[in-house]
């Protein structure tokens, strides 16, 4: 190899994952491709990776990644003539308890939605799959005929080959020493045998992701936890051709290996591999033996399969594998660079393999996946899931609660506390359960008269302790006032002369309203897919203030500094730690509001969808007349260090009208009611605003061009093909989000949220329908494995012309 060398697109590494991904690009026409590998392909974690593929997953667009695996491993052998040893051979699912056969039963009725076969099995008949098992305190089993297991070096070796055989080149033996920038272009890449460019740059690194990420300034939230699996010495008349099995209660898996059986598994207190750094050289390398930590998980496989306890252990491994700050992957284009990709926490890489190689050059070449990955997108995390306190602490408690039964509701424990609102100890003493989003503690409901706030979780929400304590902080806000600490909100400014006339190309929406406007709108991609759902208010005339979700601010805030112009006339700014958020709302927030501020805030001098500086006592803040309960109601802006001084001022002059604190679980049930939208759920790039009932949001009229209007004018002229719908349901089930729609016999839908109503006394769901049935009725709702009938309801069951909003 010269001195140096230029390539359109360089990746870095060599495990499954970047061979898949320069399989991919070649097949998509990109010829002109390198990858390069520290040691030799496959090295790292690849190598010994027990090979399992497994395809459902909660999010349907990752399952639908995963059978594009299955779908690429059915045929690569063929086309590239390196053999797999690809057995596709099924896969059970073990349900030892009576939670588990319920959580199996969920999962069974979302996989029809996925189009995904999943059977349903007694435990004699998993065992009839399955032998070597015994059924004692078996409920059942779901059976997956696609899934199997696969060679995991045979599978990247054959995408290599079939890499090279398009064109693409593979160095191995490489080290990357140095990564160069110039701008916001990643530039050049030097290394032990020379210096690179590239138009494209594609970390792939696996465990040395992280550090690679380091050497120019990006943040991956990856690392690396030691995993451990057994292989048996032969097993007498073992059958042939079983498939893999996964025993969740046990929290231990099974691959047949060469007349014996791989059995490994997820115990709690792993520990983290590379948290001080990844030894210099570290190649193809097992760590040491820890028979102490394995003895759990082998005194658990020996009670569902006692064959264990008659052979020996042939081998025990114990490797590092890759894993991420929340336990999923990473993936996507770095917001540091305009031309540096991330695809690297793979935990379950070779199920994975093929499909996330196809997404990520997708991403590369057409700037988006096909399918919408946001539950894997690298924009999900933010500054502190990078740091080593957050990252390997959550590692480890997903790791070790990998296989525990999750039910819903149910909250991380680890590096908790990290981010915390002025109001955090105020709102604790009053009650507040805390959950935890993108770091903050946030209240989800409020414990009254003695009840512990602690969670007690149950499939059955009425059977949770906070099901009748959210009941009434719904009620609260319905018919009195309440109070929302809301102060996760995630805030950005963007000032400068071309501010107007930047948003104006990326909303929507119609931005150019009076001073103190307040505008609900969307950020769409060309296709018209929904990128952003956010709040913009026009502070001056060229002053704005964003406002988004808690999880959103790195992904939304990215989408629009990169749409800024270069000159530099316009700039944005977070300012979420400046301003906490205190949200009043109910028919009697003006009252209370009133009592506390010299402004006048009736519906005259205050109307909705605007915004006001206000005094409170004696801070000076922003009150925006927006809100997502549905009722009367103002969002504060408080500079952070007067925020518990307005919370007083506000509690004391509620009390004559029994003012309550109310947290996040009731906002969920409120919005419900409303039909309000939330992005990652009922809208993502998958959807456009016509679909999703926002098409009044888009001003083809009443301004210029902006991203997305070819698109959307196309849609409106031609009407969308899904429309989002409401539905309600009667029967005493609880609904959750991601339950199978029906109609007649055919698979129809998929809810996207769904949650207890408890203004109008019933479970409400929303999901997308085809436009030809969005407007008929005799739908049911599959969930837990039954069918209950659903009402479509047109509109919002809650106020539908939002007359208690705007009162």
């Amino acid at each position: 190899m010269s001195d140096r060398r230029h390539v359109e697109v360089l990746v870095i590494g060599g495990g499954i994952i970047g061979c898949s991904i320069a399989y991919h690009l070649t097949r998509m026409g990109k010829q002109d491709v390198a990858v390069l590998e520290k040691n030799q392909l496959t090295h790292g974690a690849t190598w010994h990776a027990a090979g399992l593929v497994g395809q459902l997953r909660s999010s349907r667009n990752t399952t639908r990644m995963l059978q594009k695996s299955v779908e690429l491993y059915d045929k690569l052998e063929a086309e590239t003539g390196q053999s797999l040893d690809w057995k596709k051979v099924g896969s059970l699912r073990l349900a030892s308890s009576k939670d588990r056969m319920l959580e199996i039963k969920r999962l069974a009725t979302t996989s029809k939605s996925f189009g995904l076969e999943m059977q349903i099995l007694t435990a004699q008949e998993a065992q009839e799959l399955f032998p070597i098992m015994t059924t004692d305190g078996v409920e059942g089993a779901a059976y997956i005929p696609s899934d199997g297991y696969i060679d995991p070096s045979s599978v990247c070796q054959a995408l290599a080959k079939g890499a090279r055989d398009k064109g693409a080149k593979i160095h191995q033996g490489v080290e990357v020493l140095e990564v160069r920038r110039n701008g916001r272009q990643a530039s050049e890449v030097v290394t032990s045998e020379g210096t690179w460019t590239f138009d494209i740059l594609v970390n792939a690194g696996g465990m040395w992701s992280r550090e690679l990420g380091i050497l120019s300034n990006v943040k991956v939230p990856a690392c690396a936890l030691e995993h451990q699996y057994m292989i048996t010495d032969p097993i007498p008349d073992m059958p042939k051709n079983m498939p893999t099995m996964r025993d969740p209660d046990r929290l231990i898996y099974y691959k047949p290996e060469v007349r014996g059986m791989v059995v490994g598994g997820y115990e709690r207190g792993t520990l983290p591999f590379g948290d001080e750094g990844i030894p210099q050289g570290f190649g193809r390398e097992l760590l040491g033996e820890n028979f102490d930590r394995f003895e759990e998980l082998a005194c658990l496989a020996s009670e569902i399969t006692p064959v264990i306890n008659t052979v020996g252990i042939r081998e025990l491994i114990n490797g590092p594998i890759p894993y991420s700050a929340d336990g999923d992957f990473v993936m996507g284009k770095a917001v540091e660079f305009d031309n540096y990709f991330v695809a690297s926490g793979f935990l379950y890489g070779i199920a994975a393999g093929g499909g996330a190689g196809q997404m990520m050059a997708e991403w590369i070449i057409d700037e988006a996946p096909s399918l919408d990955l946001w539950p894997l997108d690298i924009r999900r995390f933010s500054e502190h899931h990078n740091t080593n306190y957050f990252m390997y602490n959550r590692a480890v408690e997903h790791y070790g609660g990998h296989y525990l039964l999750h039910k819903p509701g149910e909250e991380a424990k680890a590096a908790r506390g990290i981010r915390r609102s002025p109001l955090y100890n105020i709102l604790k003493e009053k009650g507040a359960c805390y959950g935890s989003r993108a770091g903050w503690e946030r209240p989800n409901w409020f414990a009254l008269n003695g009840l512990e706030p602690v969670d007690q979780l149950d499939f059955d929400r009425r059977k949770t302790n906070w099901f009748s304590p959210v009941a009434k902080e719904c009620k609260a806000v319905r018919e009195n006032v309440g109070l929302i600490d809301q102060s996760s909100f995630a805030k950005m400014e963007v000032v400068g002369p071309g501010a107007l006339a930047a948003l104006q190309g990326l909303a929507i929406s119609n931005l150019d309203k009076l001073d103190g406007a307040v505008v609900y709108t969307q950020l769409c991609n060309e296709k018209g897919g929904i990128e952003a759902d956010l709040t913009i208010c026009r502070l001056g005339r060229e002053r704005f203030y964003v406002i988004t979700g808690s999880g959103f601010s790195t992904h939304d805030f990215h989408w629009i500094k990169s749409h800024l112009p270069v000159d530099g006339s316009v700039h944005a700014f977070e300012v979420t730690s400046a301003k906490a958020v205190i949200n009043i709302c109910g028919p009697n927030s003006r009252a209370v509001l009133q009592a506390v501020t010299r402004q006048d805030i009736s519906n005259v001098a205050f109307p909705f969808s605007t915004c006001q500086q206000i005094e409170i006592g004696a801070a000076t803040l922003w009150a925006l007349r927006i809100g997502y309960v549905g009722e009367l109601g103002w969002e504060l802006h408080i500079p952070t260090e007067f925020a518990a001084h307005v919370y007083e001022q506000l509690w004391e002059a509620g009390q004559p009208y029994d003012i309550a604190n109310v947290g996040y679980r009731a906002i969920d049930s409120l919005r419900m009611e409303k039909g309000y939208v939330y992005w990652s759920s009922e809208v993502t790039p998958d959807y456009t605003p016509y679909a999703a009932g926002l098409g009044f949001k888009v001003a083809l009229k009443s301004k210029g061009d902006f991203i997305g209007r070819e698109a959307l004018q196309m849609i409106k002229e031609s009407g969308p093909t899904e429309k989002l719908s409401t539905f309600t349901v009667e029967a005493d089930v609880s609904l959750y989000g991601a339950e199978t729609i029906f109609r007649g016999d055919d698979v129809v839908g998929l809810t996207t949220s769904a949650n207890y109503g408890h203004t109008m006394g019933a479970q409400i769901a929303m999901g997308y329908l085809p436009v030809p049935l969005a407007g008929q009725q005799g739908f049911e709702i599959e969930a837990f494995g039954k069918r209950y009938p659903a009402v479509r309801i047109d509109g919002a069951l809650y106020d539908p012309m939002n007359k208690r909003l705007k009162m």
